[in-house]
């Protein structure tokens, strides 16, 4: 019997590639001025690039943007601070992603998100797509000092939330850190499939999140 469902972030409920987008549109509009010799969409493309979909920390990505594109008298840090502080006012959920958390907590399952990243930056966006209060839990790895794929983080959110592993739910966009270390953790797993990441051959895969009420009751034989 399924009694909790737990979600990644980026990419599974937060739309992570739409929101760094519209990050990116305003960041290079605030400081134009260092960066007016590259049109914004040379700068787009290339920072979307570098960035590989979240896995490569901004620090880097600066650092890269800078020297590729010869930027002068602003640094990396400044623009990562912008980033740090203003990346959540640009976030922008997945369709139904309300809707869905709605009719699950009406049905009484109980709720969480696991997401890799920095605690205050990964908090800072769940806050902003407004969707703490459906939330039992929320670990973020650096916070719990424990990352996905490692099962300890699963393992530590069942617990948390008084549920055993194999009445768990888990929800995610990586193929290896979602769908199959939850799944290796003991828990029942769902590929979220966004147009950003690889199809895998998968027992359960979802395109939209309002899919997952059905999923639920169907395991539940309800």
């Amino acid at each position: 019997m399924i009694k909790a469902i737990l979600f990644d972030l980026d990419g599974t409920s937060l739309d992570r590639a739409s929101s760094l987008r519209n990050f990116i549109d305003y960041q290079y509009d605030k400081f134009h001025s260092y960066f007016n010799h590259v049109d914004k969409i040379t700068f787009k493309h290339k920072f979307i690039e570098v960035d590989h979909n979240g896995y490569v920390w901004k620090d880097k990505v600066y650092a890269e943007l800078i020297k590729n594109f010869d930027i002068k008298h602003i640094n990396a840090n400044t623009l990562l601070d912008d980033y740090i502080n203003n990346f959540c006012n640009h976030c922008v959920p997945y369709p139904n992603l309300k809707e869905t958390l709605e009719i699950l907590k009406t049905n009484n399952f109980k709720l969480g998100i696991i997401t890799n990243g920095k605690y205050s930056f990964q908090y800072n966006n769940i806050k902003s797509l407004d969707i703490e209060p459906y939330m039992d839990i929320i670990l973020v790895s650096e916070k719990e000092n424990i990352k996905k794929p490692n099962p300890l983080i699963f393992e530590k959110a069942a617990e948390n939330l008084k549920v055993a592993l194999c009445e768990c739910v888990f929800i995610g966009d990586s193929f290896k850190n979602d769908y199959e270390a939850s799944r290796l953790a003991g828990m029942h797993s769902i590929y979220r499939l966004n147009n950003e990441n690889d199809t895998h051959n998968v027992n359960n895969s979802i395109k939209n999140l309002n899919e997952i009420p059905d999923l639920i009751k169907y395991a539940n034989n309800i």
